[in-house]
């Protein structure tokens, strides 16, 4: 079998070069037939490359659980719905810890900082009568900026990342409960901010966006594909595309079809529609999918990840990259916390606090994203969030204990971990 890998080598000035498997790549086939594709596929988990494939699984193994053992509850379409709004949060905060850990580095900050930004924005609105976009605006520009201070000091003066965002986990704190006063809260009562997690989108306008979505995406796949076509260039057979986008489909539009009935115990009263936080986690999923699979940045970034050295002799700013991540993160932390006070109604001083940070962490490594770096995409954070906020809901609905919560998480946490840990050895020890 020909070893081949993912990583691009960059070439001198910061612009992408050929792929590492070019020279293999050379001696293949363009397009290799459904069944290779598989046999391919099959080889890449033997070497230990298994991606968001135990996620998935687990995915699947605690929704069978859980609906076996609460089948009237834990399926219904309110508790769906309930566990989606749940996942949008954390998942959020995922894809803004995803860059920061494909360059081996952390940030313990994350979950403070978003709710220090969310802070500022409830402050903005109820305090300085400030309309929502402008206070929106203010939370993610004080979050960008302390994912820019952190940035620089880690990039510029060389500080460890850990000893730096452990700082600003500490800082924060105090700038929240400044901002906050003790003991004290500030509501968010805005209807546009309240609506993201507590309102759905009319159900027709939800189908028309599921449906436009799908279709240009649908375009974008089998566009690149007669590109690469044209060119001669290697690519995935065309039925093995239609096959993943086929599947694709039918897991979202099953998903709108759940989401779209009317999930109220109340027959007078009608709740119906995809969740505003779906869309909202939907859009930033495609965008820094794109972002980091379609740019070079994106490659850049996985080339520094990868091996940091090799990248900086080839030319790229291993120093902007490396700010900029941190900036990312810090941005989609402030997201994150808007969505967590439009859940739940108001900032208090303990806000971003707690297990936010760790859950977060753990979503994204749970779904595939190595703590090692250079390894990991951003759907990641969506699959990791899911499982976490699965265990959370079903545990609710059993009515276990806090404690068992906790353990199965980070029982959870820790296989993952492990199973991230022994793919990254079998592909040392097999070349990939």
């Amino acid at each position: 079998m020909t070893t081949r890998t993912d990583q691009t080598t960059p070439a001198p000035g910061g612009e992408p070069g050929p792929s590492l498997a070019a020279v293999d790549f050379a001696n293949d086939k363009a397009s290799a037939s459904l069944g290779e594709s598989f046999r391919d596929y099959r080889d890449r988990l033997r070497g230990g490359d298994m991606g968001a494939l135990p996620a998935v699984l687990g995915l699947v193994v605690l929704f069978a659980v859980f609906s076996a053992l609460r089948p009237d509850s834990f399926t219904s379409a309110l508790n769906i719905a309930n566990l989606f709004t749940q996942a949008s949060a954390i998942s959020v905060l995922a894809m803004g810890l995803i860059p920061v850990l494909l360059l081996g580095e952390i940030d313990l900050s994350a979950g403070v900082t978003g709710g220090m930004s969310a802070g500022f924005t409830a402050v903005a609105i109820e305090r300085q009568d400030l309309p929502w976009p402008v206070a929106v605006l203010i939370g993610l520009a004080v979050g960008a900026l302390v994912g820019l201070v952190i940035g620089l000091l880690v990039a510029k003066l060389g500080i460890p990342s850990f000893v730096v965002t452990l700082a600003f986990f500490l800082g924060l704190q105090g700038v929240i409960l400044k901002l906050i006063g003790l003991g004290g809260s500030v509501p968010v009562r805005d209807e546009v901010l309240r609506a993201i997690t507590i309102k759905s989108m009319p159900v027709v306008l939800g189908w028309i966006l599921v449906g436009a979505l799908l279709a240009l995406y649908g375009a974008l796949l089998f566009l690149r594909q007669r590109r690469l076509a044209a060119k001669n260039l290697q690519r995935p057979p065309t039925s093995l595309v239609a096959v993943k986008f086929g599947a694709l489909v039918i897991i979202i539009f099953l998903v709108a079809s759940i989401l779209s009935g009317n999930r109220s115990r109340v027959p007078s009263f009608v709740i119906a529609g995809i969740p505003y936080a779906v869309f909202v986690v939907g859009a930033l999923l495609i965008f820094w999918t794109f972002v980091f699979s379609r740019t070079g940045y994106g490659r850049h970034m996985y080339a520094v990840g990868g091996n940091t050295e090799a990248a900086r002799r080839a030319g790229i700013d291993v120093d902007r990259l490396r700010i900029s991540a941190f900036v990312i993160c810090s941005t989609m932390a402030a997201i994150s916390g808007i969505i967590t006070a439009s859940y739940d109604g108001k900032v208090s001083p303990g806000s971003g606090g707690g297990n936010v940070l760790l859950y977060a962490v753990g979503a994204a490594v749970i779904g595939g994203t190595s703590l090692f770096g250079g390894k990991g995409r951003i759907r990641d954070a969506v699959i990791g969030g899911l499982v976490i906020a699965t265990i959370d809901n079903g545990l609710g609905l059993l009515n276990q204990a806090a404690y068992i919560n906790y353990i199965i998480t980070g029982t959870v946490l820790l296989l993952a971990a492990s199973v991230d840990a022994i793919s990254r050895r079998r592909r040392s020890a097999t070349g990939t």
